[in-house]
């Protein structure tokens, strides 16, 4: 893998960027498109691109799997709490009005905390994925071709 040295600079180089990205979908999806799926979704390609030029091994090293398993249940109690909240308030699942004396600061805090679980739970199912895709051995070796 030695011979791959401007393909890890690049891609040393893309990752910040791709996750500053999705930082920016992830907290401006309440105010145009994007949102949690589509920033969770970034995310996880910032890191499978990782893993594609540095090997599922560094991959599982940085992030290892029981960290993606805690993070998609974090991301759903996350949501499911959100909504619950409300109902214990007096509204309906989900409805942010009833989480702030203002209702639109409760939309805009509700939407945050139900978007950043989405994110977060995307963000980890599509690691986790990946991890099953790319963990596979092959079916084929190289000669076979």
């Amino acid at each position: 893998m030695e011979h791959h040295l401007i393909l890890r600079v690049v891609t040393k180089i893309l990752v910040g960027p791709i996750l500053l990205y999705g930082l920016y979908v992830q907290f401006h999806g309440d105010f145009g498109p994007g949102g949690g799926f589509q920033a969770g979704v970034i995310f996880a390609v910032a890191f499978m691109l990782y893993g594609i030029v540095f090997s599922l091994r560094e991959l599982r090293k940085l992030v290892p799997d029981w960290i993606v398993h805690q993070l998609i249940a974090i991301g759903l109690l996350l949501y499911t709490c959100t909504g619950l909240v409300t109902l214990f308030l007096g509204g309906n699942f989900l409805d942010y009005n009833v989480l702030w004396s203002v209702a639109y600061k409760g939309q805009h805090y509700g939407i945050i905390a139900v978007e950043l679980g989405v994110g977060i739970t995307v963000f980890a199912v599509m690691l986790a994925i990946y991890y099953a895709f790319a963990g596979r051995p092959p079916q084929l070796d190289d000669k076979d071709w």
